[in-house]
């Protein structure tokens, strides 16, 4: 069973004016046309018997290929705070900026 689904151009005029979003006059049928055709488009997918389907993580079964957790990078921790205005225990200071 597909449940049809569609909206009119008043309530797209009103959701675009809670969202701050400009749709033109020219535009608002066109905008209309095509959330109605995603709506039926969502209710297709809502029909289709899902029950006996396993979840995926993604539709391929693809496994991620991970390199090797090797450093590849220097510390340059002293150098850095040896330039800063400003630094104590290790940390930087800055200027407060909330009272």
């Amino acid at each position: 069973m597909v449940v049809s689904m569609s909206i009119e151009q008043d309530e797209i005029e009103k959701i675009a004016e809670l969202a701050r979003i400009r749709i033109s006059s020219e535009q608002i049928g066109q905008v209309t046309e095509r959330i109605t055709e995603i709506l039926q488009m969502m209710g297709q997918l809502q029909a289709v018997d899902t029950r006996d389907i396993e979840p995926m993580a993604n539709p391929l079964d693809a496994t991620q290929r991970l390199r090797a957790d090797e450093v590849t990078e220097f510390d340059h921790r002293e150098a850095f705070q040896a330039i800063a205005p400003a630094v104590e225990n290790g940390l930087y200071l800055v200027p407060k900026v909330i009272d």
